[in-house]
């Protein structure tokens, strides 16, 4: 890991911040088909019995609420869902497994062959930012194509929207200083990556794993461990090997054994060029002090200080003080920050009477008690502005849109009779979060406990008791 791959400047004129991400390759990827719950299979059954089935109708995904404290969601994994759209696919062995197991019937199974999603799909744009009752995601078409799709969404924008929303947090927290997300160890190994694709997307500039840089085009970091300064006889050997490896501009691990004395043998195996010093336990804040003071003794005025160790966004804010250049995240942004999901939904607002292509769509909602209302209807969003420019509520309704909210509106189409239209570099979403980030009031990136920073107000009467 050198200065350049930390985002930071360099003597030698480097680029001083990562490149955009969407430089990731179409790798191949595996049939969704099985990612999702047994019921989406056995109400095809059922709906294909009733007739009901071929029934236009239309799904959005929501959240009734933030999570505790939380001033602002992250919408990420919109790129996940298309992919996962477009290959959610029945292969013959998924469907003799389903006919081994006697999941569905027949006349089910011969349906599910020939499934491929036809529908249109809008939802707000990857990075943007939602709240309670916002319609991230809507999904159209007959019951049988869009209900199947239930799980597989949810997965992905649950896991990657809480990712994002914690990334968000701990990059308010850091600043300008370059966070790197470093938690494939701490979680699943595929979760890993998505996780870094949504950190990405939150404000982080790089990644440990390697698979989401290969995927996804995210840069990539990497240096050494405690381990490999224990695998030598001193401390000056291990520096020695890794400077003449990887050169002067690399980043040596400090805290294996005295600190003080480890960095006054960086510099003198790497000398004042010495990229980065990397400090792994400790009060940070004292030590980053005091190890900064040592550094521009010896004159490695230009070494910067990378922390680690169970950060999180409080942490990170608690070290805005210290002399730190940039900070690497684990454990506590993939699972985020403390909210591992963001408790979104599926539901069906509004579906046609009869199978017939043209028959008018009609409101539904759940009416039940104990807090799992929902809003019938098929909903367009818009976000006003107040005079100053900075947003002040998010407007959620169905029917026209207003004319003065018309310029404003979130959703774009990101799915059009079954084609993917709305794929972008991954750079463009991470750009879109730091420009709608910015557009929210001052509030937004306190980190005490606190209200949505917007208001939802609906421009319908509700449809849910």
């Amino acid at each position: 890991m050198n200065t350049a791959d930390l985002g930071l400047p360099e003597e030698e004129g480097r680029e001083a911040l990562p490149r955009e991400g969407g430089g990731g390759r179409r790798v191949g990827v595996p049939s969704t088909a099985l990612f999702t719950d047994q019921y989406e299979l056995t109400m095809l059954q059922a709906a294909l019995k009733a007739g009901t089935a071929e029934r236009r109708s239309v799904f959005e995904v929501f959240t009734r609420r933030l999570p505790e404290g939380r001033r602002y969601g992250v919408v990420a994994g919109t790129g996940r869902v298309l992919d996962a759209v477009e290959n959610f696919r029945f292969d013959e062995d998924q469907l003799g497994f389903l006919r081994e197991q006697r999941i569905v019937d027949e006349q089910t199974l011969d349906w599910l062959a020939g499934y491929r999603f036809t529908g249109d799909i809008w939802g707000y744009p990857e990075g943007e930012v939602y709240f309670p009752g916002s319609p991230i995601l809507r999904v159209e078409g007959s019951f049988a194509e869009c209900v199947l799709l239930e799980t597989v969404i949810l997965s992905i924008l649950n896991h990657d929207s809480a990712i994002a929303a914690a990334a968000s947090r701990m990059a308010s927290a850091a600043g300008e200083r370059p966070l790197i997300e470093m938690g494939a160890r701490r979680t699943h190994e595929l979760a890993a990556v998505a996780a870094a694709r949504a950190a990405y997307v939150g404000g982080f500039a790089t990644t440990s794993d390697l698979a989401a840089g290969f995927r996804y085009g995210i840069p990539t970091v990497g240096t050494s461990a405690h381990a490999f300064t224990l695998l030598h006889d001193h401390e000056r050997d291990a520096f020695k090997a890794q400077v003449d490896t990887l050169g002067p501009g690399t980043t040596l691990l400090v805290d294996t054994y005295d600190v003080a004395e480890a960095v006054r043998t960086a510099v003198e195996v790497a000398g004042p060029e010495l990229g980065a010093v990397r400090i792994d336990s400790g009060d940070l804040l004292l030590v980053a002090h005091r190890v900064r003071q040592q550094l521009d003794e010896l004159g490695a005025t230009g070494t910067k200080i990378v922390v680690t160790s169970d950060l999180d966004e409080y942490a990170i804010a608690s070290l805005a003080a210290a002399p730190v250049d940039a900070y690497g995240v684990g454990t506590q942004l993939v699972t985020g920050s403390g909210h591992p999901t963001a408790s979104m939904v599926y539901k069906l607002v509004a579906r046609a009477e009869t199978a017939d292509p043209g028959a008018p769509l009609v409101p539904v909602a759940k009416k039940s008690s104990g807090g799992k209302t929902s809003v019938g209807g098929r909903k367009w969003a818009a976000r006003r502005l107040d005079a100053d420019g900075v947003a002040e509520a998010e407007v959620v309704g169905t029917g026209p849109v207003p004319a003065e909210l018309a310029g404003r509106q979130l959703l774009v189409r990101l799915v059009e009779d079954g084609r993917i239209v709305g794929r972008e570099p991954l750079g463009v979403a991470r750009e879109r979060h730091i420009a709608a980030r910015a557009n929210l009031p001052l509030s937004a990136t306190q980190l005490s406990r606190g209200e949505p920073v917007l208001v939802t107000e609906y421009a319908h009467e509700r449809s849910g008791g």
